[in-house]
């Protein structure tokens, strides 16, 4: 028991335990406030600068929030600019792909049209080529059957009057040559040129031994080609006799005629290797000709023909020069016949232009009541009649 002044306290009471137990919980709590707060306190004095870390972190998760918004937006807008860029990139190789695909068509087109126009001509070619193949084939039968013309002596000296005939007919006129006339021994020469005196008519041989000229083609080895090159000598040098004893007739022909070679190359083969056979028909007069010579010759005949026909016909040339002189002489009477007819004309007018101005003078005195001035001054002019007509 506890006395504590005038009062009495019971530690038996339930009551008084009850107090103290009271007192002691709320010394405790008492005790666990004073201690919670100044762990508060401390508390607080270490979580301030946590708080400031916080409030800057908050402003640094601020300003990132802020600049991922200003990120989005424009990685919106490079959303927008790259949809727009690949819209254009789209349209220009849209573009750009029809273009090329409109290039490819009209290239192909173009192509095409060329390979169809090349492929028509190459057709038109291959149709020529094969009428050329068909013309080369015709002309090697042709060939061969000149070969076969050529092998027979009638045949070929008929070959040779048909390209003389054919060279003097383009030469000459029609009246100045005579196919295969007759002479007066009985022969007959393929052609004959009427030619006027000097030279006179002169005779062409179309006919040439061609057996001996083959046999030197046909040469292998030097003995053969010696030998054709004998037998060639003798049989042009028996024909360019042959030649001068038919074809030349004095008085009747000119003193020399001509040998016509149908061949160029035989004509180029006597002058290159047989010289000597070529002046001996130059002493003969019996000159050898080629189709080309021929017509050279031919045209100097044609100017040797057209000079002897004007001379023939100066006589007429001279009687119409005549003629015309006395037609100019006549010409010229007329002429002053007609000047003085002229000439009397301008008189007969000058006269009658006097008289009208006498006349003109009279009418106006009358006009005028001058029948004193009405005699005659001068004597009237007295008009000639006209003179017939011619």
């Amino acid at each position: 028991m506890i006395r504590i002044g005038e009062t009495t306290i019971d530690l038996q009471d339930p009551l008084v335990l009850a107090a103290l137990g009271a007192a002691a919980l709320v010394l405790v709590l008492f005790t666990l406030v004073i201690m919670t707060l100044r762990a508060t306190a401390r508390s607080a004095s270490l979580a301030q600068p946590i708080l400031n870390q916080m409030g800057n972190l908050g402003n640094r998760v601020q300003a990132l929030s802020d600049g991922q918004q200003q990120l989005a937006g424009g990685l919106h807008h490079v959303s927008e600019a790259q949809a727009a860029a690949q819209t254009r990139l789209l349209a220009l190789m849209e573009q750009r792909l029809a273009e090329v695909s409109r290039g490819m068509t009209e290239s192909l087109h173009g192509t095409a049209t060329r390979t169809a126009r090349s492929l028509g001509e190459l057709q038109q070619r291959l149709e020529t080529i094969d009428k050329a193949q068909a013309n080369i084939e015709k002309l090697s039968g042709n060939v061969l059957s000149l070969q076969d013309i050529l092998s027979n002596k009638q045949t070929r000296g008929a070959f040779g009057e048909i390209q003389l005939h054919d060279i003097v007919q383009k030469a000459l006129p029609a009246d100045a040559y005579t196919m295969q006339a007759t002479l007066s021994n009985g022969r007959r020469a393929d052609c004959l040129v009427h030619l006027p005196n000097p030279p006179g008519p002169i005779c062409i041989d179309s006919k040439f031994p061609l057996e001996a000229y083959e046999a030197l083609r046909r040469a292998e080895t030097p003995g053969q080609t010696a030998e054709a090159q004998r037998a060639m000598r003798v049989a042009v040098r028996a024909h360019i006799r042959a030649i001068a004893e038919r074809y030349v007739i004095e008085g009747e022909t000119a003193d020399g005629a001509l040998m016509f070679l149908p061949s160029e190359a035989v004509y180029a083969e006597l002058h290159a290797n047989f010289p000597e056979i070529v002046r001996e028909g130059f002493g003969l007069k019996i000159w050898i000709v080629s189709p080309t010579t021929c017509m050279a010759v031919l045209n100097t005949m044609r100017a040797v023909l057209k000079d002897a026909r004007m001379r023939e016909q100066a006589g007429a040339i001279r009687k119409e020069l005549g003629m015309l002189y006395g037609d100019v002489e006549r010409l010229g009477v007329r002429v002053e016949s007609l000047d003085r007819h002229f000439s009397q004309a301008a008189k007969d007018i000058e006269d009658i232009k006097i008289s009208a101005e006498k006349t003109g003078r009279r009418a106006r005195r009358l006009d005028n009541f001058d029948f004193e001035e009405l005699a005659p001054d001068t004597d009237p002019a007295i008009v000639p009649p006209l003179p017939p007509p011619v």
